[in-house]
């Protein structure tokens, strides 16, 4: 065998070796995270199901130790809360990322709004929660749905506009122009073209953001705090799913543990749907 022969052979059983032991370290990470995602989800679904009864999602939240009660109130605040959170945050972010993507991509206000957007989507949400009570419950003198309501479309809008500005991103530039040779206005290609192209990626950035904010505790305890009673009206304190789970699971309680178990396995199962419709979507879009 040559020199040549032999400094090749070297050098390919060395890169074979570190690729080896590249696969090997991926594979145990891989390994050691499904092990804890495995685990989390066998404990919750065990868990879950074993507190789930018809009472749950009819009654209100019980006293301790009582023998009957329910998520009923916790569940329609939830409902309400995120539903009205995206509602209000959705045409923000869409309207921010068509910005971005259509007007500003080299001007000082794109480079900007998408510099504060960079902060506000990695920024935790207890910020946000802190915000709004300095802003809002403490102006208000009372914890309310519509604190809450502020708190969560401030989580959903960055998500949104990200999504909906790479989107837009990646439409072939020929659409735009063949739609301009054809006298079409701007606001007409974005509305009749880019925008119909874009909306299953658009789609998968709202369910993105909403799955998001379904499981968050920390802005809902210093907005919408809690309530042991149904109530409808958003200048009130209204249960959640996510801050019943925390008052309960941290109790001495069987019945209010049993019932944030419960309350656990909706979100999960919840979160677990909506990231399937999401990822089904942008399948789609591909």
């Amino acid at each position: 065998m040559s020199a040549t022969n032999a400094k090749r052979l070297a050098m390919y059983n060395k890169r074979r070796r570190i690729n080896t032991l590249a696969l090997t370290l991926s594979l145990a990470a891989m390994s050691f995270g499904l092990i804890w995602l495995v685990w989390i989800l066998f404990e919750t679904l065990v868990q879950g199901i074993g507190g789930l009864t018809l009472a749950t999602f009819t009654q209100m939240t019980p006293p301790p130790q009582a023998e009957d009660g329910g998520l009923a109130n916790a569940i329609y605040g939830s409902l309400v809360m995120v539903g009205l959170a995206t509602c209000l945050g959705t045409p923000i972010g869409v309207l921010a990322g068509v910005y971005l993507a259509e007007y500003g991509q080299k001007t000082w206000l794109g480079s900007v709004v998408r510099f504060i957007n960079d902060i506000l989507l990695s920024a935790p949400s207890i910020v946000v929660g802190l915000f709004i009570y300095t802003v809002v419950v403490t102006r208000m003198k009372s914890f309310s749905a519509m604190a809450g309501i502020l708190a969560l479309a401030l989580i959903v809008i960055p998500v949104v506009i990200r999504t909906t500005e790479n989107m837009l991103s990646l439409i072939p530039n020929a659409l735009r122009e063949a739609a301009y040779a054809l006298g079409t206005p701007k606001w007409k290609v974005i509305m009749t073209v880019t925008l119909k192209a874009a909306r299953a990626g658009v789609i998968t950035g709202v369910l993105l953001a909403l799955a998001r904010i379904s499981g968050e505790t920390a802005p809902l305890l210093f907005t919408a705090l809690s309530n042991q009673f149904w109530t409808s009206s958003l200048g009130s304190p209204m249960a959640s799913l996510p801050v019943t789970i925390f008052k309960f699971a941290m109790s001495p309680y069987e019945n209010w543990q049993k019932l944030a178990w419960a309350g656990v396995f909706i979100i999960t199962i919840g979160v677990l749907l909506l990231n399937i419709a999401a990822r089904v979507l942008f399948k789609e879009k591909h």
